[in-house]
């Protein structure tokens, strides 16, 4: 009788712990999460906050870029600063580090009204230094700063399978990953802050690499004579399988759903591709690391950037290519 009593009480306090748990989950949801930067990675970003029950609180540059958050359920305001006098966690997600800064400190920036104890993500893909400096601009104001670039394109943020890298105070981490795990599959601490941003940079030159040595293998096998589909196909059960090839093949009509599939519009633009490459070139000089794949491929996808190429997304590099053929 002793023992089933104890199984009962067992069972009843894992119970209680459950509902505890559901209920401060429940509570926090009703929390406001400022979100400021709904581009093409940022607009999904913030609407799986929302499907996951977070009132969101946003604003962007372009006011436009709003609306569709609006329309279902977000409050937007003017500046960045109004989001923090509104809200005590807050995520960005902008284009560069000068955009950065900007949002952080400037004028209207969210150190200027930030509340004591707020937690600052930002999803950007900047310089790790910039990172650091915006964390200890943050602290002054007793506020916690931290790095989350993200990996996946706006397929896996549409489908809140995004990837993050998180820089910053590990007793924190706990409290970032709460809100990245309703925008990304995988969440990973790094470090301190700007280790996230480390990792990205890294991913996002291997990226670029791979991507232009796809769309030569592609564009040499279709003048080859080889079916495009048939190619790929062969790629992707062989040793030369890459997430180029197989997720986001760059030639036409070897895949649905992505960028080559509707002239390259849409995805990640060969201007942002440029920018991190011009990133992982600098971090590369400062630590004397050399890099001539990468440095190669940022002197494509900045003749890209020059050829009408910029807002493509950066799979265009096989049209790039078969255009430099004159064909």
């Amino acid at each position: 009788m002793a023992a089933l009593f104890r199984g009962s009480r067992n069972v009843l306090l894992r119970w209680n712990k459950h509902l505890a748990f559901v209920s401060t989950r429940s509570m926090a949801s009703k929390t406001p999460v400022g979100f400021v930067g709904l581009g093409n990675m940022g607009s999904p970003m913030a609407k799986n906050l929302l499907k996951n029950g977070y009132p969101v609180i946003a604003t962007d540059v372009f006011p436009e870029s709003c609306k569709e958050l609006q329309d279902i359920g977000a409050q937007v305001v003017d500046t960045p600063g109004e989001v923090a006098e509104k809200a005590d966690r807050i995520l960005t997600m902008l284009p560069s580090s000068p955009n950065v800064i900007e949002v952080y400190t400037g004028p209207n920036g969210i150190l200027k009204k930030v509340k004591k104890g707020t937690l600052l993500i930002d999803s950007s893909t900047i310089d790790p230094a910039v990172s650091r400096e915006m964390a200890a601009a943050a602290e002054k104001m007793g506020a916690v700063f931290m790095d989350a670039p993200v990996s996946g394109g706006v397929g896996a943020a549409s489908l809140a399978k995004l990837t993050f890298m998180v820089g910053g105070v590990e007793e924190e981490y706990n409290a970032a990953q709460e809100l990245l795990t309703c925008m990304g599959a995988n969440v990973v601490y790094c470090g301190p802050v700007g280790t996230g941003q480390a990792a990205k940079i890294c991913n996002n030159m291997l990226l670029a690499i791979g991507m232009i040595g796809t769309a030569e293998t592609m564009n040499l096998g279709i003048r080859l004579g080889l079916d495009p589909k048939l190619l790929a196909k062969i790629l992707n059960m062989s040793s030369g399988r890459c997430w180029s090839s197989d997720t986001y093949n760059p030639a036409p009509g070897v895949m649905e759903g992505v960028p080559s599939a509707n002239n390259y519009q849409g995805g990640f633009g060969t201007t942002l591709m440029a920018k991190d490459l011009g990133l992982a070139q600098n971090t590369a000089t400062n630590t004397k690391t050399p890099i001539p794949l990468g440095s190669l491929a940022h002197q494509i996808f900045r003749v890209m950037c020059s050829r009408g190429y910029a807002n493509k997304d950066f799979s265009s590099v096989f049209q790039f290519l078969r255009e430099e053929e004159g064909q």
